[in-house]
């Protein structure tokens, strides 16, 4: 009688050796802003900010188990930064990435094509049905960023803009159990 084999990664939904993340993309603006304020009863609150408005982009993948890679670029994010965030990724991983994305035209160029023939299958793209963000829990990173970070800081240039950001998203790096709750929505429940 033979024993089973029972691999370190069982019960995770993915094969030894390889890791599965969501990626997705999103910009925040100087002027956006969430949440309530308060203020003296018959008084309107007043928000400060900048009249300047000026952006910012990020690109970030998540993981069942809770990992979180990032970057904020002042760029468009067209397929050259993409690409960027791709090697960042696989930079110092020593196991394949299942990376899954959305349709965008980005994700499907030429430059990425090459990127990953170069990288000999350890990075492979599968794509989310067309209009489904509801099925990416990276979407729940953007989410939190632009609520519970930037959203309730008063950001008057674009370092605020950058350090708000950033200091959010490793906030959420350091705490992979608040990452694993993004997979625990009734549409992405199905990727944990």
């Amino acid at each position: 009688m033979g024993k089973k084999r029972v691999s370190p990664d069982s019960g995770t939904g993915q094969p030894r050796g390889r890791r599965d993340f969501f990626a997705d993309e999103s910009g925040i603006c100087s002027d956006f802003h969430a949440g309530t304020t308060w203020a003296p009863i018959g008084r309107t609150p007043v928000v400060k900010q900048t009249g300047q408005r000026f952006s910012l982009n990020m690109i970030s993948a998540v993981s069942p188990k809770g990992q979180l890679r990032f970057m904020v670029t002042p760029k468009r994010i067209g397929a050259s930064v993409f690409v960027e965030f791709l090697k960042r990724l696989m930079h110092g991983w020593g196991k394949r990435i299942f990376l899954i994305v959305d349709g965008h035209p980005t994700h499907k160029a030429r430059l990425v094509k090459t990127c990953l023939e170069r990288m000999k299958g350890q990075l492979k793209l599968f794509y989310l049905p067309p209009y489904s963000p509801e099925l990416n829990p990276d979407e729940y990173v953007w989410n939190d960023v632009k609520n519970n970070g930037v959203g309730r800081s008063i950001i008057t240039n674009t370092k605020n803009l950058r350090s708000a950001a950033t200091s959010r998203l490793r906030y959420l790096q350091k705490n992979p159990d608040h990452v694993r709750t993004f997979f625990k929505s009734q549409t992405t429940r199905y990727a944990a």
